[in-house]
């Protein structure tokens, strides 16, 4: 059995598999043509830049509800993908759109606020992904976005709180936890009509929680 890890431990690291960037590119889909930079390409150099809003070699396309200091990197873990394969997604390592593809952490143990050291580079958990129409058409399949909530295989946003260079594979290290704050599963969830009022309220005690995700959460408290 592994043991349980101990309130003071940061979490040590983790394996970073790969770096996915991309631009906005068309897609058709049912609604006429959009664009989107989910389709991303694995990064070959062994580092990369990260800046306070993107990756470079990153952009978004619809920047009202992609990117921005609060979403400048997705994280994604790997382990997810058995999942999508045995759902019938034909979905391999980067195809959610993720910019890290992250191995031995979940959203059951990353925290709203964890600091991670990637390089020299410094990033903060802000947030939950919550998916939109354009997974399911770069999954090929309808679904997509339902399976992504139904599992609760979200993965979460990162802000730079410190700019520089970045390793393309290799590790990266948790440096600091919050064991008050909620882990994004608790977040992912609490937005979700019947989630546990406590969960709620814990989402929105959050300081280090994205202004963007706390406003689709409703408060009991104040009735909204």
């Amino acid at each position: 059995m592994t043991p349980r890890r101990a309130p003071s431990d940061p979490g040590g690291t983790g394996r970073l598999e790969a770096v996915y960037v991309g631009t906005p590119q068309p897609m058709i889909s049912s609604r006429g043509p959009v664009r989107s930079a989910i389709a991303k390409r694995r990064v070959s150099d062994p580092e990369v830049r990260v800046g306070t809003l993107n990756i470079d070699g990153d952009r978004q396309a619809d920047l009202s509800v992609h990117g921005g200091p609060d979403k400048a990197v997705y994280a994604y873990p790997v382990e997810h993908y058995a999942a999508w394969v045995a759902a019938g997604f034909r979905l391999a390592i980067g195809g959610v759109g993720e910019n890290l593809a992250v191995g031995g952490f979940s959203e059951q143990d990353v925290r709203i606020g964890d600091v991670w050291e990637w390089g020299d580079a410094v990033l903060e958990v802000s947030q939950p992904r919550s998916p939109c129409f354009k997974l399911a058409i770069h999954a090929g399949r309808r679904g997509a976005g339902r399976h992504l909530v139904a599992t609760g295989a979200c993965g979460w946003y990162l802000r730079v709180l410190r700019t520089g260079s970045a390793p393309t594979e290799g590790t990266i290290r948790r440096a600091a936890t919050h064991h008050a704050e909620p882990t994004v599963a608790e977040a992912f969830v609490a937005p979700r009509p019947g989630a546990d009022p406590e969960v709620r309220s814990r989402v929105l005690s959050s300081a280090r929680l994205a202004d963007q995700w706390r406003a689709a959460v409703p408060d009991h408290r104040t009735g909204r």
